[in-house]
């Protein structure tokens, strides 16, 4: 069957039910954590001996770790590539001499943590297919990190299912470009509910797609906050890398990269290690860039395109967090997600004028609840000295608007601003209780 250009608006129901009906589609269902919901719409829509040979639940952890093996947690990708190898070889080990010249075999996996009756687990899960795109075809596979962020298990269960549909669908039906196959994963759902922070594809049939271009697709189909480009070989989800690290953020402009902004990451790392020790969690730096959720390309002016952008600054050896908002205190509260270790912004003198000029009209206190929810408990900015010459560049409209410095050996630092009144008594307050720190060049 050919791949289809549209969903043309089906809802799980019909996506399951067209599946079903479709003789040439033959597959297994695992799935542990979050009941069987994806195998249960195929079962209950009608037709579902013309798709599922089994469907399989291994909730115990022995059971679990006899059928796929001990050793890697369990909700992870290796537990979900495990459950997928060991059930992809069973189906061709039953079924491909008597369907395999007809069949487009596949296997669906996921493991999830859905809340617990506590209620203070952490609420994600790995989901991912293995499939032939045709009969005795080569094989193929999806791989999906989520984030369930229902405050119910059965509503959490309902939403996974539904997302499930979507990937098997979209595996036969919308797979001729990433786009297609992202625009359909959260049909009928929403980023209130979940969200997709990750995806690997691998397999002849997505060899022009790119890796980069597919993580970025999340972002402009608004299906993430944010994903992680590592500057190692390791590539994962937010809640992989970032977990429980003293994280340094760098946010960038569309400006064009300098040298600066290297030096700014390496002072705030020499900071902070004085400050945690070195018995403490090495600290992870990262440049943050924005892109828009909707796919809107960067500014006329900037000096060169997103992608090599991204590219450059991971060539400097220090991951990158693209985010789809550029605002700091959403910053905050999405790193907060996933540690509790210290935070840091390192930011240049300019961005601190600019913190207090533009207060985020979105939120009903403006500038006072904007500067509350970024400097969390566990957060403060550093503030890089700039020149004379590039502060007064960057922000020409400084001094009209009533701010002033002093310069010592031509550079200016975060405690030689004086802002306009009333701000300067809450820059005063931010100094003196070291939620800005102002950082010193290396001598």
């Amino acid at each position: 069957m050919a791949l289809t250009s549209s969903s043309k608006q089906l809802d799980a129901h019909q996506k399951a039910l067209a599946i079903n009906l479709d003789q040439t589609i033959f597959g297994s269902f695992a799935e542990i954590g979050a009941g069987q919901e994806v195998a249960r719409w195929f079962l209950r829509v009608g037709g579902a001996s013309g798709t599922v040979a089994k469907t399989v639940s291994a909730y115990d952890k022995e059971v679990s770790d006899d059928l796929y093996g001990a050793g890697s947690r369990y909700v992870s990708m290796q537990r979900l590539e495990a459950m997928l190898d060991r059930e992809w070889n069973l189906l061709l080990t039953q079924l491909k001499k008597s369907r395999g010249p007809s069949t487009r075999f596949f296997s669906f996996a996921d493991t999830v943590s859905a809340r617990s009756f506590s209620g203070t687990n952490e609420c994600h899960g790995w989901m991912g297919i293995r499939f032939q795109d045709q009969p005795g075809g080569e094989v193929h596979d999806i791989l999906l990190h989520l984030n369930l962020k229902d405050s119910s298990n059965l509503s959490q269960q309902e939403v996974l299912g539904i997302v499930g549909v979507n990937l098997i669908y979209a595996t036969f039906h919308q797979r001729a470009s990433p786009e297609g196959l992202l625009r359909i994963l959260c049909d009928q759902v929403s980023l209130e509910r979940i969200e997709i922070d990750f995806i690997e594809v691998r397999g002849t049939a997505f060899r022009a797609w790119n890796r980069q271009d597919l993580l970025l697709g999340l972002l402009r189909e608004n299906l993430a906050e944010a994903v992680v480009f590592p500057s190692g070989s390791h590539w994962g989800p937010p809640t992989e890398i970032l977990r429980k690290r003293p994280i340094i953020l760098a946010p960038l402009g569309w400006g064009g990269l300098t040298c600066a902004h290297k030096d700014m990451l390496s002072a705030a790392m020499r900071e902070l290690k004085a400050q945690i020790g070195n018995a403490a969690t090495n600290p992870l730096g990262f440049f943050t860039i924005t892109i828009s959720p909707g796919g809107v390309p960067p500014p006329a002016n900037s000096s060169f395109g997103f992608s090599s952008r991204l590219e450059a600054l991971v060539s400097l050896g220090s991951g990158v967090l693209v985010f789809g908002y550029s605002e700091l205190y959403r910053m905050t509260s999405f790193i907060n997600r996933y540690t509790q270790a210290p935070v840091r912004f390192v930011v240049g003198v300019s961005s601190v004028i600019q913190l207090f000029s533009l207060p985020p009209s979105s939120l009903e206190g403006r500038l006072l609840e904007g500067l509350s929810r970024l400097f969390a408990q566990n957060v403060c900015v550093y503030v890089y000295p700039m020149t004379h010459v590039a502060l007064e560049e960057s922000l020409p409209s400084a001094l009209a608007a009533g701010w002033k410095w002093k310069s010592k050996q031509g550079l200016i630092s975060a405690d030689q601003l004086q802002a306009p009144p009333p701000l300067g008594h809450l820059l005063a307050y931010l100094l003196a209780s070291k939620f800005m720190v102002p950082l010193r060049l290396a001598s």
